[in-house]
């Protein structure tokens, strides 16, 4: 296996560091202002606050003005132009990178937080954000601040700006909203610098714009039946599409899989001489149970035997994660060097996953979770048996275009008492009423719809019993959409209700 940490020589990787941060890269060199933007960061200043919100606005519109995520182009070139333009800010850490259809935030979550407790500097992209686009790029764990937003993104945007009037002049579109994002996170890593990046796939793997890295692991969580519109229509069509990540001589780690899934992983594994360990064969979670405020697991890793360990984490689902983020972790540093026992302990206990079976408020508790597909709201209906015992939940429930919503309703049906039918902002968000209709023909609950938001979670809240005596016996889950799920967030926090 490699030994990703060094990429095979020490020296080449701190050579890359340096190329990175110390000038030696055109069109890419740290000067006066970078120092003092830094200094203003770590607390030698602070620019105007009023100031400093009009350049967070300014980026975001020129982040926004793109083609939507929801429409990606599926193309490499355009990237990969910025970043070698750059001067190769993709080449200067190793990576991990994580793709599948459910599991691949909180499973990149963890990977993070284990490789952060051994003491390296880390790097995280994962995607969509709930309420603030900073949270897509993490450093140590943290948000990038909105200082080295706006400063990132002056530094990157005139390459970008080049390279789109390079593709106009061939008649194609200028790059989207995530392959321009793509490009700030991957400078922003390079400009720390980090010494791993953990990266999530955007959608599918082989022409997301993330796949200009070359991941030194490849790490595959759940594959379902999700984008088939981008990805194909069969399990083995999107692992195909998935399986486009898996570069030449790394370390594949996958999570149990459908067999049509999974043999496509081990043939492309076995193209690339890449080494192939799979959740349930090679890696097994030897033990499993739900504990106050997470699971308690253990695990035999492909390279030693883990036990005991808390996850602060509500699910069955998420064990399974933690076993294969474990067995990345393992991957990253060779596969063949057990974890040391109390970096485990520290890097699981620190993990935090906003927006999967997240509690917001109380009196009623409000859980809000970023199931957005029928799998994923199996896990989700899992998770709720397991932790809660409702006598009553309320599900506020919002969907985009193109989504299995039936699915959804369906697996979540046998743990709902009523149903607030709502939508997001988004321009893919399907109208309350019109969905509304359609889940009265998939469901004898009872349904309200209330397209507003607002309204439906303060709706949804008194059908709990907000205030009640019995409130605590009753509940509100908010699913469907991360979109929904997020304005929740956002709106709990601006009426004053966001309690836990």
């Amino acid at each position: 296996m490699i030994d990703a940490f060094s990429r095979g020589d020490r020296d080449e990787r701190d050579e890359a560091f340096d190329r990175a941060i110390n000038g030696n890269i055109e069109g890419f060199e740290p000067d006066a202002d970078d120092l003092i933007a830094d200094l203003e960061t770590d607390g030698g200043g602070a620019p105007d606050a009023d100031e400093l919100e009009a350049d967070v606005e300014r980026v975001l519109e020129a982040l926004y003005s793109r083609i939507g995520e929801g429409s990606p182009d599926p193309r490499l070139h355009a990237t990969r132009r910025v970043v070698e333009l750059l001067g190769d800010v993709h080449e200067a850490y190793p990576v991990v990178h994580v793709t599948g259809t459910n599991g691949k935030t909180s499973t990149a979550r963890m990977i993070e937080s284990i490789l952060r407790a051994t003491g390296l500097r880390t790097g995280l992209i994962t995607s969509p954000h709930i309420e603030r686009l900073n949270e897509r790029i993490q450093l140590d764990g943290t948000p990038i601040d909105d200082e080295r937003l706006v400063r990132m993104w002056d530094d990157v945007s005139p390459f970008i700006e080049l390279v789109d009037r390079e593709l106009e002049q061939q008649n194609e579109q200028p790059l989207t909203f995530f392959e321009a994002l793509t490009v700030l996170s991957l400078a922003v890593f390079a400009d720390a610098p980090v010494d791993v990046a953990v990266i999530e796939v955007g959608m599918g793997g082989e022409w997301d714009s993330t796949n200009v890295v070359r991941g030194d692991v490849a790490v595959f969580t759940p594959i379902g039946l999700d984008h088939m519109d981008r990805l194909g229509n069969t399990l083995a069509e999107i692992a195909a599409t998935k399986a486009g990540i898996v570069k030449g001589g790394a370390s594949v780690v996958s999570a149990e899989q459908a067999p049509e899934a999974l043999e496509v992983l081990a043939a492309r594994a076995a193209e690339r001489d890449a080494s192939f360990a799979v959740v349930g064969t090679d890696v097994r979670l030897t033990a499993d149970a739900t504990a106050v405020g997470g699971r308690l697991i253990s695990v035999q890793g492909l390279a030693g035997r883990y036990e005991d360990l808390f996850l602060p984490l509500l699910g069955a689902h998420q064990s399974q994660n933690a076993a294969l983020a474990i067995a990345a972790v393992e991957a990253f540093f060779g596969g063949e060097r057990e974890l040391a026992h109390d970096v485990l302990e520290e890097g699981l206990a620190e993990v935090r996953s906003p927006g999967r079976l997240e509690a917001i408020a109380k009196d009623p508790l409000v859980l809000i979770d970023a199931a957005h597909n029928p799998h994923g709201a199996t896990a989700l209906a899992t998770a709720i048996e397991e932790n809660f015992a409702f006598d009553k939940l309320v599900l506020v429930f919002g969907a985009l275009e193109g989504k299995d919503a039936e699915g959804i309703i369906r697996a979540l049906e046998p743990v709902i008492d009523h149903i607030v039918v709502t939508e997001s902002d988004s321009p893919r968000a399907r109208h309350a009423e019109e969905l509304a209709e359609d889940v009265r023909s998939w469901t004898s609950l009872e349904i309200d719809v209330e397209p507003e938001l607002d309204r439906a979670l303060d709706l949804a809240r008194g059908l709990a019993g907000r205030g009640d005596d019995n409130a605590s016996q009753q509940g509100v889950l908010v699913a469907g959409s991360i979109t929904v799920i997020g304005a929740a967030k956002t709106i709990a926090r601006e009426e004053g209700w966001l309690s836990v």
